[in-house]
């Protein structure tokens, strides 16, 4: 049996929320890798709607669930999201969830930081959650962050605090933000400390047991592929890679654990916030998918930009993520189109590229070349084979699938758990 990495290919959104919880069933353990709660997924299982940013999908199983190193974590959010889903009927315990020891605090200055340079920004704002988490990375390889180990390490952390004071003081003051006095942090952080001491761990080493132990492990991935800080629209991403590579180095495990890689691709696209969209739809069109697809964010509730499926660009999110299979979500929002459109390339002034190119202007003056297919008039959602499809949907997903270089091993068909095609179990390698 392989291990499973699941990553978005697109700009997040995706719907790996559902796919993951599906996942964990076949799964012993799930590990989350990157990001912070500026991620979010959205668990249906029958009348219960569980909403996620810090913890891994594996908890609606009650699978070991282990929050990896190279996560940034706001403890107070991750202590809220766990009250939340206690009160939901689920037993979040020391014993079931596991916090990496050497993970990063997100603090409320870094939260404030953020707010305010999206504000001083303007018309340059990139967009951000404002929830503190490019701050706190910044923190992390400045080598002035708070880790989860300091809390219980007295004399470490007053030193600490004041290393990351020097550096955040100046700043605030620049800013006009309100002083943070040590005091002022060392208390949050005596608060803090006896509330998430017990999940803390070091999760390299729980990972590495159960590996030998043979159990099967799912490797969830936040935002997606075109969000990376190296290989997504720069610098309309995230502040952390966010490609399958990842997977090791923020869990504590070598590169060739993460298994068998799986990308979830939505039949269309979507993305929240600032950044080029070759494909966006400012239309009646965009506003139907919008509409019928339910695109508010789970973080921010901001409105998706919505546009045609772009095989270009997640043709490039399997080749740097080395994505061997795909998970087709949403396929029943294009229900009723008329005539579907799939860009396979872009025009740049008298060039065409079969890529989505690096430079921030270039990706502004992107055309998207379009291929037009049939779309189907026949009801697809709640589909679980093939034979339940239209054959134009179906052709829908062949195209693609020749498109990308990736075979869609999995198809979802609602937001249920249960309503989906499935080819191939990842778990089988």
């Amino acid at each position: 049996m392989a291990n499973v990495t699941v990553i978005g290919a697109q700009w997040g959104d995706e719907g790996k929320g559902k796919v993951i919880d599906w996942l964990a069933n076949r799964a012993d353990v799930v590990v989350r890798f990157q990001g912070g709660n500026n991620a979010g997924h959205t668990i249906v299982v029958g009348n219960s709607v569980y909403k996620f940013s810090l913890l891994p999908s594996g908890v609606v199983q009650g699978k070991l669930s282990i929050i990896g190193n190279g996560v940034v974590v706001d403890p107070w959010s991750l202590l809220d999201e766990i009250e939340r889903v206690r009160a939901q009927g689920l037993n979040i315990t020391p014993s079931g969830l596991v916090l990496a020891d050497n993970a990063c605090l997100v603090l409320p200055l870094h939260r404030d930081l953020d707010a305010a340079r999206e504000a001083h920004a303007g018309a340059n704002k990139i967009g951000t959650t404002g929830r503190g988490i490019g701050p706190a990375y910044e923190d992390k390889v400045g080598r002035r962050a708070i880790r989860f180990c300091d809390l219980s390490d007295e004399q470490a952390l007053q030193g600490k605090i004041e290393r990351l004071l020097a550096h955040h003081g100046p700043l605030r003051r620049g800013l006009g933000l309100k002083e943070v006095t040590a005091e002022d942090l060392l208390t949050l952080l005596h608060d803090i400390a006896p509330k998430v001491g017990p999940f803390v761990q070091p999760a390299w080493r729980v990972l590495d047991q159960a590996v030998k132990d043979g159990r099967r492990v799912l490797f969830e991935g936040a935002q997606a592929a075109m969000l990376d800080v190296d290989h997504g629209t720069y610098p309309f991403v995230t502040s952390s890679n966010t490609v399958a590579g990842q997977a090791g180095a923020g869990s504590g495990s070598g590169p060739g654990a993460g298994g068998y890689v799986l990308g979830i691709v939505k039949a269309y696209t979507t993305r929240v916030g600032e950044g080029p969209f070759p494909t966006e739809l400012t239309d009646e069109i965009g506003e139907r998918l919008g509409v019928r697809g339910a695109e508010f964010g789970t973080v921010t509730g901001r409105k998706r930009r919505c546009g045609w499926f772009d095989a270009a660009l997640v043709r490039q999110s399997v080749v740097v993520s080395g994505i061997e299979g795909i998970v087709l979500t949403k396929l029943d929002v294009l229900d009723g189109f008329e005539t579907l459109k799939i860009c396979t390339g872009y025009r740049l002034g008298d060039r065409v590229l079969d890529y989505l190119p690096a430079g921030v202007r270039d990706q502004a003056a992107l055309e998207p070349i379009y291929e037009e297919i049939d779309g189907w008039s026949e009801s697809t959602k709640g589909a679980r084979s093939w034979r339940d499809l239209p054959a134009a949907a179906v052709k829908y997903v062949r195209r693609i699938e020749e498109l990308i270089s990736a075979q869609a091993v999995v198809v979802s068909t609602s937001p249920d758990r249960d309503d989906i095609i499935m080819m191939r179990d990842p778990f089988q390698g």
